[in-house]
């Protein structure tokens, strides 16, 4: 069954689709989101964000998320927690599919957003509980106590100095006997007190009652399993970006991610003007799909105000006065 044909439709609602439905719908686009049934994001399993700008006492995340999506309601976003099931953006109308329900948009916003890679040991009961992916974001929640991050590149790196800064003791656990992180962050970590490297281990499973209470450490050349208490557990093992369903439909780089601002297979931040256009034309994306770096809430709904406002001059021909 075919719907109304929408100015702009935007897939996703993390903080970069509702920042994006603000801007279109301020700027009297006719916008619907597409939440999903699991909306809200990442930070809908983060407890309190005391990063993001204006809350000075920080805010639940959950809270954040559901500010954001009222105030783009409060413009005309019409929001449905559903599903996307199929796209094909071939044709100059863009076309997507809700199980047998067709919707058309003259726009369409990728802000799918990624996942943290999990280890696959039940780590996940403990989500906001002690294990966490983001040590920018909740390394202050760890004052005087423990932590343990899993990682061997140079987000595991950051994340281990990021929680010095209030943990009183570090491990790093990583499964091989040399970090592939950049030598500079790797000298760092190296040099820290607080910061104990546990070599050749890898986290085999995780313990606590209403919350997380240790790990068991396995050592893989021997086998050998030990108990170490710890009060978190962050997982910096990378990201997988929610791109399946656009393979190929839109270009992605190796790591899955969506491209944008592409000429000739490269990106180039200001192609026709448009840097958040993806490969295909009228397809835009932000947030954490796209930023394979900082994957912060913050960053994301400032990427979301770009692609809205691109939106906006390539649908319109204008260039925003906000």
């Amino acid at each position: 069954m075919l719907e109304k044909k929408w100015d702009v439709v935007i897939i996703g609602g993390g903080p970069s689709g509702y920042t994006s439905a603000i801007y279109t719908s301020r700027a009297t686009l006719s916008t619907l989101v597409l939440g999903g049934t699991s909306a809200g994001g990442q930070l809908m399993n983060t407890t309190d964000v005391e990063n993001f700008p204006g809350f000075p006492n920080g805010i639940k995340g959950p809270d954040l998320m559901i500010g954001m999506q009222q105030q783009a309601q409060r413009f005309g976003t019409e929001i449905r927690f559903e599903n996307v099931t199929k796209v094909d953006f071939s044709e100059e109308t863009k076309k997507i599919w809700l199980g047998e329900n067709l919707i058309e948009a003259k726009a369409v916003i990728v802000s799918t957003g990624a996942s943290t890679k999990m280890l696959g040991i039940g780590e996940e009961k403990f989500m906001g509980r002690g294990v966490s992916p983001c040590a920018v974001c909740d390394a202050a929640f760890f004052r005087d106590k423990s932590a343990v991050v899993v990682g061997g590149g140079d987000a595991a790196m950051e994340d281990a100095m990021a929680l010095t800064k209030y943990a009183n003791q570090v491990y790093l656990i990583h499964r091989k006997s040399e970090f592939r992180a950049s030598k500079i962050m790797q000298d760092r970590v190296l040099v820290n007190q607080k910061i104990k490297v546990v070599w050749l281990s890898e986290v085999a499973g995780v313990y606590g009652e209403n919350k997380l209470e240790g790990i068991k450490v396995k050592n893989v050349e021997t086998g050998e399993t030990r108990d170490l208490a710890t009060d978190g557990l962050f997982l910096a093992i990378g990201h997988n970006p929610t791109t399946e369903m656009f393979n190929n439909i839109l270009e992605l780089d190796d790591k899955g991610f969506l491209k944008t601002g592409i000429t000739n297979g490269t990106r180039d931040v200001w192609i026709e003007g448009y840097p958040t256009m993806t490969s295909v034309e009228g397809v835009f994306g932000c947030g954490d799909v796209v930023d394979f770096r900082y994957k912060q809430a913050i960053t994301a709904a400032g990427m979301g105000c770009q692609a809205a406002l691109d939106v906006e001059k390539f649908l319109t021909g204008k260039t925003s006065s906000y």
